[in-house]
């Protein structure tokens, strides 16, 4: 599996070929209440003594090793000395370390370097105990399964094998089994996903700081837990996917899985103004990793989609300060917003007036100007954005038709209000659509959806 390849001659292969649109997810059934007992492994220590081990970050106290080995040799008391992956998966990397099941291949490969295909005591105690690993936190543990040897950052290839074993083994994406090609996309969507909201400087480098300022770990652990992927919000359902690579396939007119100027200009029912556009292509707020010159890629429409539908996000922010930001001196200026703001084929109302509402709504340090701070700090920063960007949310404004506020307060997710919203409604949308093609015919249909892998491998 790999990511964000792409084949300068791409566009030459042909617009004519059949596609088909990624499977719907199924319905998963809630577990049975006897299910549920028995996926909830106890721990393997009692909380007080868990916690001591994890304190000691430097040096355990021989006692409290001699202790931990202890309690787990009678797990390697077995006629094969050992454990073969299958077993590892369900008693050492569920029980005995207390991480997600589908690290188990990345942690099995760690610490059998010899690749005998056995995991003895002698092989994890030397890996999990005397390499330390016990005594640090589950977001560095993750982190040191993951990363290479000669590294001191993630990057996305990292998180291949996870993804590969979470598609394996999950039951909620067990119908992908059949579809190889779907299984890369999804794979690919959730690692865009992740580095997205993560990786906040943008490099492709995702350190254990920003791993542990994230909220990916308890990502990881839910999933792991629920049967349907889309119980879990972040990152990982496969409804938001299915949401993500469908408004690809709808932008990408000529199936060649690349996105130029006018495809974007398109988006939305065109509502983005061409000089909003051609920021973007400029790579203003972020430089794109498609080799075509000109063009996006699946990964570079991954994080124009997410910072257009939810511009309430602080990598959305981000994104749209670069944007907006036309000298790149760190100063929002009325000039910047006027030059936007002309850029509307209808402009109900003066800019002066629009100016004056933004300085009121956003309330910045200094009226002269408006920073990437004041933005972050005002909830209403998303309706400066669309009324500079999007022509029919600035009619929408100006009829006084307001933008809905997010309820934010007692929402368990405050943040993906914006996001779900727009998956929600996307997805609706396009159940409609399904239902009506798997009934009218059923020979193949000319669409979009499965790339051609020869294209883009």
């Amino acid at each position: 599996m790999e990511t964000g390849n792409d084949n300068a001659d791409a566009s030459s292969s042909s617009s004519n070929s059949f596609y088909t649109f990624p499977p719907l997810p199924p319905i998963i059934l809630p577990r049975s209440p006897s299910n549920q007992e028995e996926g909830n492994i106890p721990p393997l220590f009692d909380p007080p003594l868990q916690l001591s081990l994890r304190n000691h970050h430097e040096i355990m106290p021989q006692s409290l090793k001699e202790q931990y080995i202890l309690r787990i040799s009678h797990f390697f008391n077995n006629p094969l000395g050992g454990f073969r992956i299958n077993e590892f998966k369900s008693v050492i990397t569920k029980k005995v370390c207390q991480l997600p099941s589908f690290f188990s291949a990345a942690l099995f490969r760690k610490i059998d370097i010899e690749s005998s295909g056995i995991v003895t005591r002698d092989k994890f105690i030397r890996y999990w105990v005397d390499g330390d690993m016990l005594t640090m936190d589950t977001v560095t543990q993750m982190y040191r399964i993951l990363k290479q040897p000669d590294h001191e950052y993630l990057s996305q290839v990292d998180f291949e094998p996870i993804l590969q074993e979470l598609l394996e083994t999950h039951p909620g994406l067990e119908f992908l089994k059949t579809k190889p090609n779907f299984q890369k996309r999804y794979a690919e969507t959730v690692i865009y996903r992740i580095f997205y909201h993560i990786n906040r400087r943008g490099n492709g480098r995702l350190s254990l700081r920003e791993l542990k300022r994230g909220n990916l770990i308890p990502a990881m652990q839910r999933v792991d837990d629920e049967e349907d992927t889309d119980g879990v919000l972040r990152y990982f359902s496969y409804k938001q996917f299915y949401v993500i690579y469908r408004k690809f396939g709808e932008v990408d007119a000529n199936h060649d899985f690349l996105i130029d100027q006018g495809d974007i200009l398109t988006y939305g029912d065109g509502a983005l103004t061409s000089r909003i556009v051609a920021r973007i292509f400029e790579q203003a707020p972020r430089k794109f990793t498609c080799k075509v010159a000109r063009h996006m890629n699946y990964e570079d429409f991954v994080y124009f989609l997410i910072s257009v539908e939810d511009k309430s996000s602080e990598p959305s922010v981000e994104y749209w300060f670069k944007l907006l930001d036309l000298d790149g001196n760190g100063k929002l200026t009325p000039g910047e917003m006027r030059y936007f703001y002309e850029d509307h084929a209808e402009k109900p109302v003066s800019f002066e007036m629009i100016s004056c509402q933004i300085i009121d709504m956003i309330a910045p340090e200094r009226e002269e100007y408006i920073t990437l701070r004041d933005l972050k700090r005002s909830d209403l920063s998303r309706i400066v954005f669309e009324v500079l960007s999007n022509r029919g949310k600035l009619l929408a404004f100006d009829d006084r038709v307001r933008f809905p506020l997010p309820r934010r307060r007692g929402h368990q997710h405050p943040d993906l209000i914006e996001w779900l919203r727009f998956v929600d409604k996307e997805f609706e949308s396009m159940l409609i659509d399904a239902e009506f093609i798997s009934s009218s015919e059923d020979e193949p249909m000319e669409g979009w959806g499965e790339p051609i892998e020869e294209m883009h491998d």
